[in-house]
């Protein structure tokens, strides 16, 4: 991409890159160099030299930096995440040991981060943690602009001199989330105690495969979730006929053959999911199915994929302006399931006697397929065994679902999870038990790659407009998402 001029912004800019905004995450540093971001493959201060900036910058004096990489090469340095000392570059075995191994000098980088603290210019800050979902086992978050307010020569921890900087983060620019959580090497299930704000070290009472804590550092005094009985799997309302098992595949150990395998001919003879990174679907489709109680596959079969539980640790966490919310501590993967969202199966006609529960989830998966009711329509490269859903589909649920998922009073980490005009999750349909579209599983996927810490959002999926309350007016809710193109209402 160098040779050939691909890279997008090949010039070194100062401050913000366009479409970089803080809190992106790089899985390589060769992406930062195709971007253009951090030039430099292996060198931590990218700077504009003297012979390509002195017409651009020749009011400046050069060279100056313009962005630094943190990820833990030299022992010197100390990240204190709004204030960080930063240890310059040169004399370090960065291939090798990784050790300090001669003096360094005051030339190219060193000498920019020197010009950048004279002249007050910005210098953007990357830092680098080790990932196992990482194709090169590290990500690299762009955490803002910082500047330059010291530096010093010093002896360094192997004996030899080096240079210090200290940089100081500006203001204005989004939060470090980062300071709240104390992240753990290991994917344990064990809480930090020293956890800011931690109000419930487990909202699930141990019924997932990972706890899930609850934190708040909002509220004086600061509560825990209250108000919710947890619980994993759906409850059926006693009126709610659950189908018959549907039959299923004859594959053995796992589903590999989409050409034999009946479930895959369900999804246009194919997987839906693929088996990287435990299992990530593809793309969004109208249903979903997944291989069930009478398939002959193992529960390791990539056609399982959303039956396994929580994967990520999930926090869940007190808002200024939305109430609970919920983010990961993992970076979850595109095409990942997060979670199912779970609750008390129930007809729609039934809940008229429910008033101002906000946690109702109608499951519109005909009405997905179909386009009715303002939807979307979705892909559908799908047949409907026997007409199932057919059968039991109701005129009069054309513009209504017939069924939905109360979360009210029972339900799970999904209960918590936020609107967004523009989300990072999606909802998928799923059948895997039986094929009545009408009864299908929602769970949310993730929609693209999700940082560590970056609140988890989906589409409530209101019309304006299309919300009455019980004294038959039109109810109106803001919304507070807060990105750029917020609808302003949720309903």
């Amino acid at each position: 991409m160098l040779s050939n001029n691909e890279i997008l912004y090949p010039e070194r800019k100062i401050g913000h890159v366009p479409g970089i905004e803080v809190g992106h995450q790089f899985f390589s540093r060769a992406e930062m160099v195709a971007v253009g971001f951090h030039a430099h493959w292996l060198n931590g201060i990218d700077y504009i030299g003297e012979s390509r900036g002195k017409e651009k910058y020749k009011c400046y004096t050069l060279p100056l930096a313009v962005s630094i990489v943190m990820s833990g090469q030299y022992e010197d340095d100390v990240d204190n995440k709004e204030e960080v000392i930063y240890t310059g570059q040169g004399g370090h075995d960065l291939l090798g040991d990784k050790k300090q191994i001669k003096h360094q000098v005051l030339l190219r980088g060193n000498l920019a981060l020197k010009n950048n603290m004279e002249q007050s210019i910005p210098v953007r800050v990357i830092r680098g943690h080790k990932c196992v979902n990482s194709y090169s086992k590290k990500v690299y978050t762009y955490d803002g602009l910082y500047k330059v307010v010291d530096y010093w020569a010093d002896k360094g921890a192997a004996g030899f001199d080096v240079f210090k900087y200290c940089l100081k983060r500006d203001g204005g620019q989004p939060k470090l989330l980062s300071k709240q959580v104390h992240f753990i090497r290991g994917r344990g299930s064990k809480v930090q105690p020293e956890i800011p704000g931690l109000v419930c070290e487990d909202i699930c009472n141990g019924q997932e495969n990972i706890c899930i804590p609850a934190t708040n550092v909002i509220d004086v005094p600061p509560m825990a979730p209250e108000g919710l009985t947890y619980t994993k799997s759906i409850k059926v309302a006693k009126d709610v006929n659950i189908p018959s098992s549907a039959p299923g595949c004859s594959c053995k150990g796992n589903c590999t053959n989409p050409l034999t395998c009946s479930c895959a001919k369900l999804n246009g003879s194919d997987f839906p999911y693929v088996a990287r990174d435990g299992g990530r679907l593809i793309e969004p489709k109208a249903v979903v199915f997944e291989c069930g109680p009478n398939c002959g596959c193992g529960p390791d079969c990539v056609n399982r994929t959303s039956q396994r539980g929580l994967n990520y640790r999930l926090e869940v966490y007190r808002t200024a302006d939305k109430g609970w919310a919920v983010r990961s501590w993992d970076f979850i993967p595109s095409g990942a399931p997060v979670c199912e969202y779970t609750g008390v199966l129930r007809k729609n006609d039934d809940l008229d006697s429910v008033s101002e529960n906000d946690y109702i989830f109608e499951i519109d998966c005909w009405h997905t397929m179909n386009g009715i009711g303002g939807r979307e329509k979705r892909l559908c490269d799908v047949s409907i065994p026997n007409g199932d859903a057919e059968k039991g589909f109701s005129k009069l649920s054309e513009s209504e679902p017939e069924f939905c998922i109360d979360a009210g009073s029972y339900g799970n980490v999904a209960r918590y999870i936020n609107h967004s005009c523009e989300p990072n999750l999606f909802v998928q349909c799923v059948l895997s038990s039986h094929h009545d579209v009408r009864l299908a599983r929602v769970v949310l996927f993730a929609a693209d790659n999700i940082p560590p810490l970056q609140e988890l959002t989906y589409d409530y999926g209101y019309e304006l407009d299309s919300v009455v309350g019980p004294d038959g007016n039109i109810k109106k809710l803001l919304c507070y998402c807060g990105v750029d193109g917020c609808r302003k209402r949720l309903y």
